[in-house]
């Protein structure tokens, strides 16, 4: 029987705010965006700050009403990666099974570290001990047999907790847990799920499969081994200090836009921003996928395979407006409020790659070299130092297209 554990850092964005700021300590403290472009809502809070009422994605405005003594603080992001590898770092020492979930949270298979380490209870309680007083921060882990139990584990005791969910005790401590509580049942699934009279995990786990699967698919049956602790996926091995899906980024703009025009500036810039990040990372994507979210909130994605694969913005943005130009016509489709770019299919940089032997490879070479000495400019002296007269001449840009930009931690699309 596997251990594995689920390892969730506390308040992390707030709290890794607070430990470059003494005076914070004991303060309720909120992470968020600025009101003048759109971002005025909380993005993160801290526990004093939770007490008091304020929610994840509530307005400032709100907030500020029920703690009239919350600090707001912006969003670091470079600082909240090198806290997180600090973090992973400590984990990596245990197994090399680790599989982030996540820029705060992961699971760590822990099976075979037991004979150096102790149990998963014993590993859990010196992580806990050693995050703290390394890095500053308290963790949660839920100790369990299956991924999904030890997710389960990590969110039932914060802050600074260890939870065991064993095959003896996990239908008394999961099981009257409401449904939407596990991982994968979100709130589409949720509903469904209440429209066949499944409200707890107790309740999924006893449905009758077939019933699940005419509602909900072959998910509807995963669903029910996962309730019944009969999932068995592997926790992944831990690969070049993080697990490479894609490389994305997505802004909210200062106000709405149907110009193309604007809307290549927007996408340029991102596709500047996860160039920057597949060059740092040592990658290349052979794919590019763009995202549009409208004035109404809803919204719709496309993607395409690009050859050869690159690191290039130039190569990234015109494969992305010629993606964006087959789904979005100015004038007659609803005005936008955000756009997003992702890289996929990654590869690591200077593996084999298939393309013209002559000019191709020589363009590239030289956009390469151009993107590093840009690259060093911006990492001496801000992303702003240096940028394409597009979007110099392009007002519709927000100022978050930048390292620290508002909502990347918190932005799902935003992998590492």
């Amino acid at each position: 029987m596997k251990t594995i554990l689920h390892c969730d850092a506390n308040n992390f964005y707030a709290s890794v705010e607070c430990l470059d700021r003494p005076d914070l300590k004991g303060k309720p403290v909120a992470v968020c965006g600025d009101p003048q472009k759109r971002h005025g809502i909380i993005l993160a809070k801290n526990d004093p700050a939770k007490k008091a009422g304020v929610k994840t994605a509530e307005t400032i405005h709100a907030a500020l009403n029920k703690c009239p003594e919350l600090v707001l603080v912006a969003p670091h992001f470079e600082k909240y990666v090198a806290v997180s590898d600090q973090i992973f770092d400590i984990y990596k020492e245990y197994t090399d099974k680790v599989e982030p979930f996540g820029i705060d949270e992961g699971w760590l298979d822990v099976t075979s570290s037991a004979k150096l380490f102790g149990d998963g209870a014993k590993i859990a309680d010196e992580l806990r001990a050693r995050v703290k007083k390394q890095v500053g921060l308290t963790i949660s882990v839920g100790v369990s047999f299956t991924k999904i139990f030890a997710k389960l584990g990590s969110d039932l005791k914060k802050p600074d907790a260890t939870t065991v969910i064993s095959p003896q005790n996990f239908k008394e401590k999961i099981w009257p847990l409401a449904a939407n509580e596990m991982l994968m049942v979100g709130r589409h699934t949720y509903a469904a799920l209440l429209s066949l009279g499944v409200r707890t995990i107790g309740d999924l786990a006893a449905a009758d499969e077939k019933l699940l699967r005419e509602k909900l698919g072959v998910n509807g049956a995963k669903l029910r081994a996962y309730a019944n602790g009969e999932e068995g996926e592997d926790v992944r091995e831990y690969c070049n200090g993080r697990v490479h899906k894609s490389v994305g980024h997505s802004t909210t703009m200062p106000k709405d836009v149907s110009s193309r025009d604007e809307c290549a500036a927007v996408i340029f810039a991102l596709s500047e921003m996860v160039a920057a990040r597949l060059r740092k990372a040592g990658s290349t994507a052979a794919g590019v996928s763009v995202s549009l979210r409208y004035n109404d909130l809803s919204w719709r994605s496309r993607q395409c395979l690009i050859s050869p694969a690159t690191d290039s913005a130039k190569r990234l943005s015109e494969e992305a407006l010629a993606l964006f130009d087959t789904f979005y016509t100015e004038g007659r489709d609803k005005p936008l409020r955000g756009l997003g770019v992702s890289a996929f299919d990654l590869s690591e940089e200077g593996g084999l790659v298939q393309g013209n032997l002559f000019e191709l490879q020589q363009n590239a070479a030289k956009e390469s070299g151009l993107s590093r000495s840009i690259d060093l400019i911006r990492a001496k002296y801000g992303f702003d130092s240096i940028k394409s007269a597009t979007l110099i001449k392009n007002m519709c840009i927000c100022d978050d297209l930048d390292g620290d930009s508002d909502f990347l931690p918190f932005n799902k699309n935003a992998h590492r």
